[in-house]
């Protein structure tokens, strides 16, 4: 009874270790068995499983799970790379700096302050300070005055490139330069200077005797770079200007000059594009006409008659070249005039006589 006992536990002991043994052998250690269950599951259950997602068939018109995962994260990166670009956007961006800003508030301070400074020079009452004059007692004012008037208009090419350009250089005081008209090439007109005030846009030559035009003469300067035409809406921008100023100073029909004929020494402008002839037509300078049949007397001096007309001749082949781009429409550095060239002097010399 007791060994048959005994080998009864023995035979329990023996199949324990067995099982033991061929568990282990098949991998399915404690914990493995539950794992494996569950991935069984999810597969019959149409999971996540990796062969199941690949058996799968996706119908038409429609992503996969996998194919959707994949959108998404491209869209994911899409936005923050949009989000990216919105950011930088809305970031300070760095700010060029405009060669041609102009100080406003400074330029206009300035010119109050100098327009202070002249008034109370007017207002002053006559000095009495000439040597070896003897003054009377006490100062008698007239009743009867008032502003000097220019006398002359002087027009001008800016050889730049833009109003602003132009508007930046005038407000400089380095430059030492003005004008009391700047006019676009969009017709736009840029007043800078009181007409009653003395511009510093002439500087040195002579037109007849005067050898000071600043201190008589209204300067207009036209936006241009030195040698493209001048715009439609500019030119009827000046004729309005000019129109204008000689009908508030009287100013007469030839003393409507270029810088070039002033200064024909050290300028040329306004370019040879210029429509002196537009200009004569309605009262500004004086033209020729027509030369047909025009016959040119053989005494006939040249020289004398630019000088007539108020060139300076100090320097004749500098007068010659002058005169042949504001009158003929050529710019050239010849130094004596063709014989059609001295048909429109001819013509012109009488006019001035």
């Amino acid at each position: 009874m007791m060994m048959t006992r005994k080998y009864n536990l023995f035979t329990l002991a023996t199949s324990l270790v067995f099982l033991c043994f061929s568990s282990c052998s098949r991998g399915t250690v404690p914990g493995r068995i539950d794992r494996l269950k569950a991935e069984r599951d999810m597969a019959m259950s149409g999971g996540a499983s990796a062969e199941g997602s690949r058996n799968k068939p996706v119908e038409l018109g429609k992503k996969s799970k996998k194919s959707k995962s994949k959108s998404k994260h491209a869209k994911t990166a899409r936005d923050k790379a949009s989000s990216d670009r919105n950011t930088v956007a809305k970031l300070p961006q760095p700010v060029k700096a405009d060669p041609y800003y102009v100080d406003t508030a400074f330029a206009n301070q300035t010119y109050d302050k100098l327009s202070r400074d002249y008034a109370d020079t007017i207002m002053a009452k006559p000095a009495q300070n000439i040597k070896d004059v003897n003054y009377t007692e006490a100062f008698v004012g007239t009743t009867n005055f008032n502003l000097r008037k220019p006398q002359y208009v002087i027009i001008h090419h800016t050889s730049q490139n833009s109003l602003k350009q132009t508007v930046r250089t005038f407000t400089m005081e380095r430059t030492q330069v003005s004008a009391h008209y700047v006019i676009s090439r969009d017709g736009k007109v840029q007043h800078m200077l009181n007409d009653y005030l003395r511009a510093w846009q002439a500087g040195k030559g002579k037109w007849n005797n005067i050898e000071d035009m600043n201190s008589c003469s209204i300067g207009i300067e036209l936006d241009n770079n030195g040698i493209e035409p001048f715009t439609d809406k500019q030119i009827d921008a000046l004729i309005s200007v000019l129109q204008a100023l000689k009908e508030r100073f009287g100013i007469p029909q030839s003393n409507f000059i270029g810088h070039g004929d002033y200064a024909p020494v050290r300028k040329n402008d306004p370019n040879v594009h210029f429509p002196w002839a537009k200009l004569a037509a309605r009262g500004f300078g004086y033209w020729y006409g027509d030369t047909t049949g025009v016959q040119v007397p053989k005494e006939f001096n040249e020289y004398l008659a630019l000088r007539i007309i108020g060139y300076d001749v100090s320097d004749v082949s500098k007068a010659i070249i002058a005169f042949r781009r504001h009158f003929c429409g050529v710019e050239s550095t010849a130094k004596v005039l063709s014989p059609e060239e001295r048909k429109v002097l001819y013509k012109l010399y009488t006019k001035y006589l």
